[in-house]
């Protein structure tokens, strides 16, 4: 049975879905090592708590916590996408094209976003990160994923090894739809105030997304 207790810092809750052009790509999982020296680099400048994170072959989803009167979530996703198309660029295949233009190409633009609301609504999520590789036909458990922030919480004692929970009902940001991918999508900042103390895990530190490391 899960438990959820209060994160080390406040700040805004938000549920984030990013994913890659080529949705035929497994860019995440091949390069999940500089996908998290991304994350990293990036903390360094702007700090934020990751509560939750799971990387599939060419999409991912995480769940922030910001600082207080901070939500600025664009410059955050936008300097990490840089920094990883940086570090795989000379081991992704380019167009003539995009070599004479000097692009990459490996994101799609802007990224799904979805403001906390109360306990309920961050538990749907954060199952979600845990469920998603599963209903994806990746693994037969949450636990056989390996590049998943769930194993942390599994450490932990937040949740057993065995959870085999579905994955819930909803708008994930998987399917194109109006202001889907939008940087803007969602109505900003939650009330962090209605969200319980045992609703949500510790954020794991200053560790990035995982894989790669502990």
């Amino acid at each position: 049975m899960s438990r959820y207790l209060r994160p080390r810092a406040p700040g805004a809750p938000i549920f984030f879905t990013v994913r890659l052009r080529d949705t035929t790509s497994d860019l995440l999982r091949r390069e999940v090592a500089a996908l998290r020296e991304a994350v990293m680099v990036e903390r360094l400048r702007r700090p934020f708590h990751i509560d939750a994170f799971v990387v599939l072959p060419d999409h991912l989803h995480c769940l922030w916590t910001l600082p207080p009167d901070d939500s600025d979530c664009a410059v955050r996703w936008q300097a990490i996408k840089a920094e990883f198309s940086r570090r795989v660029a000379a081991r992704v295949p380019r167009s003539p094209g995009k070599r004479r233009r000097g692009q990459l190409g490996i994101w799609k633009r802007g990224y799904w976003q979805h403001p906390i609301r109360d306990a309920r609504d961050y538990r749907a999520h954060l199952h979600y990160c845990w469920a998603d590789p599963v209903q994806h036909g990746l693994c037969a458990r949450a636990a056989d994923w390996e590049f998943s922030s769930f194993h942390r919480e599994v450490r932990q004692g937040w949740v057993e090894a065995d959870w085999a929970g579905q994955v819930p009902e909803g708008m994930y940001g998987e399917q194109e739809g109006p202001g889907s991918l939008m940087a803007q999508a969602g109505s900003g900042p939650a009330d962090t105030r209605a969200l319980p103390a045992s609703a949500r895990p510790p954020s794991c530190g200053q560790a990035g997304p995982p894989g790669g490391g502990p």
